[in-house]
């Protein structure tokens, strides 16, 4: 019998096989440098490690030493495997095959991430000088130009995308929603990197305004589209 592949279409649609692993290899790959990286470093690291900055790039919280050291990637592993493994108990699993290729590129995009922002602790523990007002709102904004372009390919489903209670009520709803989305998010993410040439404080009001205004619009305009759904029916 030919082994299972991503994307199966046999019933049931999504499946997790060794084959799916190896087509996750970057993701894979940069999960153990990352782990790797932070354990090899460990016995440099101080005590205490930077773990947040605020919006002049001025550290204002610290985390152990094993936490600098290995909790990233820890984290970045769990949501890996709970993005791979949910799927299997949502009851739209079969919708996955439609839109496999994105939802993979999604996986390997919150790893990247994830990753970065490991790198940038560790260099921040080491001494080096990190410019997270600027590194941060510009890896946000990538994050929402990237999820952008992938959200008008994700179908009905239960835990990825744009889950409002009328999208989840109707499949056209939901089609109609992720596609205004996708622009939405796109312009967020235009937006936040527009903000990088603004000081500190108006850089944090183009990107949190972007990306609130990108998810409100588009949960507003999920309501609308059902209301006007559901005035067609009568």
């Amino acid at each position: 019998m030919k082994p299972a592949q991503p994307g199966d279409r046999r019933p049931g649609g999504y499946v997790v096989t060794t084959a799916t692993f190896i087509a996750d290899w970057p993701a894979l790959l940069l999960l153990l440098l990352s782990l790797a990286a932070g354990l090899f470093l460990y016995p440099r690291l101080p005590a205490r490690v930077p773990s947040h900055w605020n919006l002049a790039g001025q550290i204002d919280g610290y985390a152990s030493r094993a936490w600098g050291a290995a909790g990233m990637p820890l984290l970045a592993a769990g949501i890996y495997l709970m993005m791979l493994l949910l799927p299997l108990i949502d009851p739209r699993r079969e919708n996955y095959r439609r839109f496999m290729g994105a939802y993979r590129v999604l996986r390997l995009l919150l790893v990247v991430f994830l990753v970065a922002l490991h790198a940038v602790v560790l260099a921040a523990a080491l001494g080096s000088p990190v410019r997270t007002d600027l590194l941060v709102p510009a890896g946000v904004s990538l994050l929402f130009i990237v999820l952008g372009n992938l959200l008008g390919q994700v179908r009905h489903n239960y835990f990825v995308g744009i889950r409002t209670p009328w999208t989840l009520a109707s499949e056209t709803v939901w089609q109609q929603t992720h596609r205004v989305a996708a622009y939405a998010f796109v312009l967020a993410g235009l937006t936040g990197l527009a903000g990088l040439f603004f000081p500190a404080a108006l850089r944090a009001v183009f990107l949190f305004g972007g990306v609130a205004g990108a998810v409100g619009y588009s949960v507003i305009y999920s309501y609308l589209a059902f209301a006007r759904e559901a005035a067609g029916r009568r």
